[in-house]
């Protein structure tokens, strides 16, 4: 991904460029550790870069939590701000490459879902689409329906969105985002189908699959009666681990087949099929129509604001409650009245990984709240009061 590394230079000309800065917005330095965070703004977009400071260089990047999908947005953000500090670059991997302006209208943000309309009567959704073989052959086949797919491997999306352009489709999204949180923003009886082709099998870390009660719980929520959740895997673990939750639950209907050939393979697939590993199919149908999903209270800071001294007050430990966690990872301070907060909370299979940013105006998520879950509502009020001393009802 884009960074820089440049000649360690005067951390002073900062504090005098950032006033007066077309894209800097403010500056925070990590408590007990030397590394920063830089505020940006750039073509309406906010996020953060990544200063750590080395003997004679100053390595400058991207921010995990706050990146933007378009990898040139944060190419051009590096470059403007070691053009506006006059920074001296030594090594860096910013060139920028051409972008389709086409196949930008069908990248999705996961806050685009809290109240959008459907182009479309009939969706289908696919959860780590990988290559985007498998999505970009059905989007083709069935026009009528629209394919949203979901992948949190920011190259594969951006792939896909080319291949958008290439062949002139018109009926798919791409959502780059965690699918388990994603099912929770869909209105209840919308999809047709869900697609989990190949997901990763997790076998050291099993609290990490896709597949759990709760992802069920959702699908067969955001499934019309008759829709279905279909499971293609190669690993022998998986299968079992999906049976058995597949069949937790008090009603169900599975059809279970082995080895059938698809019309569309990966080459993935194809390598295990000259393999000869065995591969998998699971398909749950939703039995019922359901209740429409509950609205969620709103993700605001109204009550809370920078307090000199609160940074000793925060617990340095996660708090676990019986259905989500709160931790505060890091602290940043920026200035004498702005605090910057590191923190994840939500349920413990999906967590979020968000920033508070603290002033003594008041606060907000930076740069974009939580998705709007019943789950991460709970650790939002839960983290209020840790930053308010107020509890929060």
């Amino acid at each position: 991904m884009p960074h820089i590394k440049v000649k360690r230079f005067d951390t002073a000309i900062l504090e005098q460029k950032i006033p007066e800065s077309d894209i800097l917005t403010f500056r925070a330095t990590a408590q007990n550790r030397g590394d920063e965070l830089w505020g940006v703004m750039l073509e309406g977009k906010e996020f953060l870069l990544q200063a750590k400071y080395f003997d004679d260089h100053v390595l400058i990047k991207y921010d995990k939590v706050t990146r933007p999908l378009k990898v040139n947005l944060l190419k051009e953000a590096l470059a403007k701000v070691a053009s506006e500090l006059d920074l001296e670059i030594v090594m860096s991997n910013i060139a920028q490459h051409k972008e389709s302006r086409y196949a930008s209208r069908y990248e999705k943000r996961i806050e685009d879902f809290e109240q959008m309309e459907f182009p479309l009567e009939k969706v289908c959704v696919e959860v780590g689409f990988g290559s985007g073989r498998h999505l970009l052959y059905q989007a083709n086949k069935h026009p009528d329906t629209l394919y949203i797919g979901l992948e949190i491997h920011t190259p594969s999306a951006q792939q896909v969105l080319k291949q958008i352009e290439l062949q002139a489709l018109e009926n798919i999204w791409v959502v780059n985002y965690d699918a388990r949180l994603f099912l929770e923003m869909l209105p209840s009886n919308l999809l047709e189908r869900i697609y989990v082709h190949f997901p990763v099998p997790w076998d050291k870390k099993p609290h990490r699959r896709v597949i759990s009660g709760q992802f069920l719980e959702e699908s067969m929520r955001v499934l019309r009666k008759g829709g279905i959740l279909e499971l293609r895997t190669d690993s022998d673990n998986y299968f079992s681990y999906a049976l058995e939750t597949f069949f937790a639950v008090s009603k169900t209907e599975v059809q279970v087949r082995k080895n059938a050939d698809l019309e569309v393979t990966s080459k993935y697939e194809a390598r295990w099929k000259r393999m000869e590993k065995d591969i998998y199919d699971v398909y749950v149908s939703a039995l019922e129509t359901s209740d429409e999903r509950e609205e969620v209270g709103e993700f605001n800071f109204n009550i809370v604001k920078y307090r000199k001294g609160i940074e000793e007050k925060l617990p340095q430990k996660a708090l676990v409650e019986e259905d989500y966690f709160v931790h505060i990872e890091r602290l940043y301070k920026a200035g004498e009245d702005t605090l910057l907060v590191k923190c994840s909370f939500g349920s413990f299979d999906r967590p979020e990984h968000k920033y508070v940013l603290l002033t003594e105006e008041g606060g907000r998520y930076f740069a974009s709240p939580p998705v709007k879950t019943r789950v991460n509502h709970k650790a939002h009020k839960k983290l209020m009061e840790l930053l308010s001393d107020v509890e929060c009802n």
